[in-house]
């Protein structure tokens, strides 16, 4: 397979929307590749944005701001890393990388002729994003949107992940998922009602062989085998400081346990050029389903347009 392999959608009720378009690209070891467009009819001039998930999560967590967007018509496009989502396991999973990664999105963005974007990342994908502004300058990534990440991670945040990622993967349906989801995220998460939390486990999983599965290859955890109780992360300022001469936008969980406060307010005093919304009632990583948020992006992305 060369280039995009697109999967055509049906357009929505409304008459400049479209439905989500799949579509696949090559990574340089042979991979296929998976991603999501959400495209808008009519010709439009405003900066689109792509998405970059977190470190086990993939597109469908972008549905609700992509719809969301759509009707200012703004183009959403959202990949899948290997070994998430649609996008083909690794047989090596020393391949997990940030590095290897990176290269899998850069060949995207290629495909796709994203000569200008926004981009918004939510957790490891805002790892991306601070990598990606020493690659890409502020002509071609004028805005980024950062979810529930900064430079500093807690290890405490870091040992909680390496000791469920991987763990279990496959439920006996959708009512056991949602009450697993629960029991790990429940304290953070306040406001989700049974509906929610259901709404959510569709996000993560798929059906699979009488099971719900969920849609990551589960030797991602060996990325997180090595973590121990002493181990000091890596300092990721210098790489932080590559965002300053564009517009930053960064969102907090208000019971997020991965960006604390203080590494929120050191980000903003670090950062000219930033907004920064705590969304109430949410953890790691904000669901993006809520008003506040969306509106907050648009504005954003407004304000990057021209």
């Amino acid at each position: 397979m060369s280039g995009l392999d697109i999967e055509a959608g049906e357009e929505s009720s409304s008459s400049n929307l479209l439905g989500p378009r799949f579509f696949t690209w090559r990574s340089e070891d042979g991979l296929t590749l998976a991603g999501v467009h959400w495209l808008v009819s009519n010709h439009s001039n405003q900066l689109p944005m792509l998405c970059l998930p977190g470190l086990s999560r993939n597109t469908r967590d972008f549905d609700a701001i992509a719809r969301h967007l759509q009707q200012s018509g703004v183009a959403v496009y959202a990949l899948d890393y290997r070994g998430r989502g649609r996008s083909d396991w690794d047989p090596k999973w020393e391949n997990y990388t940030i590095a290897v990664e990176g290269t899998d999105i850069d060949a995207a963005i290629s495909h796709l002729k994203l000569e200008r974007f926004a981009l918004l990342g939510t957790s490891r994908g805002g790892l991306h994003a601070m990598a990606m502004a020493h690659r890409y300058d502020k002509t071609r990534m004028p805005a980024v949107i950062l979810n529930d990440i900064g430079p500093d991670i807690p290890l405490a945040s870091l040992l909680r992940i390496r000791d469920s990622i991987g763990q279990k993967m496959r439920f006996e349906s959708w009512d056991h998922l949602t009450n697993h989801l629960k029991a790990g995220l429940g304290a953070q998460f306040l406001a989700l009602d049974q509906a929610d939390w259901l709404r959510f486990s569709h996000q993560l999983a798929s059906e699979r062989d009488g099971h719900v599965v969920l849609d990551y290859d589960p030797a991602l955890r060996h990325q997180l085998d090595g973590l121990e109780d002493h181990d000091i992360f890596p300092d990721l300022w210098p790489v932080f400081d590559g965002l300053k001469d564009r517009k930053l936008l960064i969102l907090r969980g208000q019971h997020s346990d991965l960006l604390s406060e203080e590494t929120l307010t050191r980000m903003i005093e670090r950062h000219t050029d930033t907004d920064s919304l705590t969304i109430p009632a949410e953890g790691h990583a904000p669901l993006l389903w809520d008003n506040y948020s969306q509106q907050a992006i648009t504005r954003l992305l407004k304000s990057s347009a021209d």
